[in-house]
């Protein structure tokens, strides 16, 4: 059980950070003042708060940053990092090899699965997850009622995308049969999942969104049916589109149509989707995508573990793309961590473009640009009436020594654990810890649980 560090009654100036990346262009060197959940000063240096302030935190050894935003994982994956049959494997052999493993998935298993995908993203500096879960074999029909639990516990925002194969073998699909789930099942469970859940306003802490799986494994009867229902809900549509050259040909051979083409003939091509991935794109399909307001989650850990290619990131941005970063499933990144994913962004895409991309556009990405494709305009910054989501990092490992400029050593020496993290006010990690969070007990039993799932 998690015991976070409740809020305090009265306003807390986290005072005087080392540094500070707001994400705007605001100057938060004197610190950021945040009372009921919200940031309600943002103050630059020398400035005091506009009434005194019981509670100082001071943040002299820290590098403030809002808190990280994850827009595209799989929670469940955690279990089945780093295993041998699929090490050296890209994406269309990797799925084969996994669906059988995965299939076998219990409800115990995705307990223990999110909780270390959620735990090992708080640490990270991450503090709102999108999670897009896709598997239901049998047992496993109330996937996100566990993961909504999760969350819960361990005091973060998520965005818990309600995903769906219904294209198996049979079909000509990449999925086995036993993971399909009939499209009458799927769209009631989204709407149930949608009316128990869905949180709306600024300080949503649990919303729930639509996402069939990908080209290759559900109908085009499902997309258009989960973009119909996705608009009379008024939620959020996320699915895999454009990962590899392999799906490029699977549209074309099952659909007669581009990836583009295809979204925009089931009614996703709207500012309401964001993509996993988004790779294999023409210049004239971000332009397509960029007047839409489609957004994009850039996995660059993942995609260079497939080889699956490398996102024009700067070009969809100049196109109008909101563009955000995803860690991935924890089997194609084998990790769950939002600030090493910010420095994977920034290299892959200096090899693209260069070595005059910012360090702070890759910030950007993972914090504002993130929120933009989540559709929450109320996180990813530093300003006042933002919500009170803050990542701090201190730089007094052996790796930043000789560091001058510490937005910058944030990624180029590599930091990879928050010191704290505060979530709508509250903190949530303190000394590098989730407070009552059994680190060891709970490694232990997710190690187990992994051993079970490969070996059947």
């Amino acid at each position: 059980m998690v015991f976070p560090t409740p809020a305090s009654a009265s306003p807390l100036w986290i005072r005087n950070p080392l540094a500070a990346f707001t994400a705007n262009s605001l100057d938060a060197s004197g610190g950021v003042v945040v009372s009921g959940g919200t940031i309600v000063e943002v103050l630059a240096a020398g400035q005091q708060p506009s009434a005194p302030c019981a509670d100082i935190y001071d943040a002299g050894s820290h590098v403030l940053l809002p808190g990280l935003i994850n827009t595209h994982h799989h929670f469940y994956q955690t279990l089945t990092r780093a295993w041998g049959p699929v090490a050296n494997a890209p994406l269309f052999p990797w799925l084969q090899n996994l669906y059988p493993v995965w299939a076998r998935l219990t409800p115990e298993d995705l307990e223990l699965a999110a909780t270390v995908a959620l735990a090992e993203l708080l640490l990270s500096g991450c503090t709102t997850a999108a999670d897009h879960h896709y598997l239901f074999p049998a047992g496993l029909e109330d996937a996100i009622d566990i993961e909504v639990a999760a969350v819960r516990r361990l005091g973060m925002r998520a965005t818990l995308t309600r995903g769906s194969m219904t294209l198996g073998t049979d079909d000509g699909g990449l999925p086995p049969q036993s993971t399909v789930q009939d499209p009458e099942v799927v769209l009631a469970d989204s709407e149930r999942l949608v009316a128990r859940y869905h949180e709306r306003g600024g300080d949503a802490v649990i919303q729930i969104a639509l996402a069939p799986c990908s080209p290759f494994s559900v109908t085009k009867e499902i997309m258009a049916e989960s973009a119909a229902l996705a608009g009379r809900l008024d939620v959020r549509l996320h699915t895999h589109l454009a990962e590899t050259l392999d799906e490029e040909d699977f549209c074309r051979e099952m659909f007669g149509l581009r990836t583009v083409d295809y979204l925009d003939s089931v009614g996703w091509l709207t500012d309401r989707t964001w993509l996993g991935h988004g790779i294999h794109f023409s210049d004239a399909e971000i332009g397509r995508l960029g007047k839409a307001g489609t957004a994009v989650a850039h996995c660059p850990t993942s995609n260079m573990r497939l080889a699956s290619g490398t996102a024009r990131v700067l070009e969809l941005e100049d196109a109008g793309v909101p563009v955000g970063l995803g860690v991935d499933g924890s089997a194609s990144n084998d990790a769950s961590n939002m600030i090493l994913e910010a420095r994977q962004a920034l290299y892959l895409q200096r090899l693209r473009y260069g070595a005059d991309v910012p360090v702070e556009r890759a910030l950007g990405w993972a914090t504002r640009g993130s929120a933009a494709v989540l559709g929450r305009p109320t996180l990813g910054q530093l300003a006042p009436g933002m919500q009170a989501d803050l990542a701090l990092f201190k730089l007094d490992d052996l790796r930043f020594s000789g560091s001058h400029d510490p937005v910058a050593a944030l990624l180029l020496c590599a930091a990879d654990r928050a010191d704290r993290v505060m979530v709508g006010g509250q903190w949530r990690v303190v000394d590098g810890q989730v407070p009552g969070l059994d680190v060891a007990g709970l490694i232990a039993e997710h190690s187990e649980a992994a051993k079970r799932l490969v070996n059947g």
